[in-house]
């Protein structure tokens, strides 16, 4: 049976990064739909048909293409929370100011009284409580 399923899918794209996460919107959307989604039975079964054409398809270089425009995406997402961690992590011991006058952000010790806070940017200076 293993040696059918082999020789079926030769030439066929597979499953890769973007149809695992189709398939988990649609195990998602179908876990929904039990609980009185109807809208969401038809987006499961829609986002499953076509996460099954793109794992049978034999045009490789286009599924190829669409996974690695899913993985740049994704790595747009990832980087986006990775960049607020670290920031709720820097509110420990940092404050964050925008310049009032070009909006740049300017990142100040915690525990200095007031301070004149000079912009590297456009030079403007203003005074904060740190």
């Amino acid at each position: 049976m293993r040696e059918k399923l082999q020789r079926f899918m030769w030439g066929r794209y597979g499953n890769d990064n973007f149809n695992q996460f189709l398939l988990a919107v649609a195990f998602v959307s179908l876990l929904i739909s039990f609980f009185g989604g109807g809208l969401f039975y038809l987006v499961a079964t829609v986002v499953m048909v076509y996460a099954y054409f793109r794992m049978f398809s034999r045009n490789i270089s286009k599924r190829s293409a669409e996974n690695q425009q899913f993985l740049k995406q994704k790595l747009k997402v990832r980087a986006f929370f990775t960049k607020k961690k670290k920031e709720l992590a820097e509110r420990k011991v940092y404050h964050i100011y925008r310049c009032p006058n070009c909006r740049q952000k300017i990142r100040i010790p915690r525990g200095k009284g007031k301070i004149a806070i000079r912009c590297r940017k456009c030079g403007n200076e203003f005074i904060k409580k740190s």
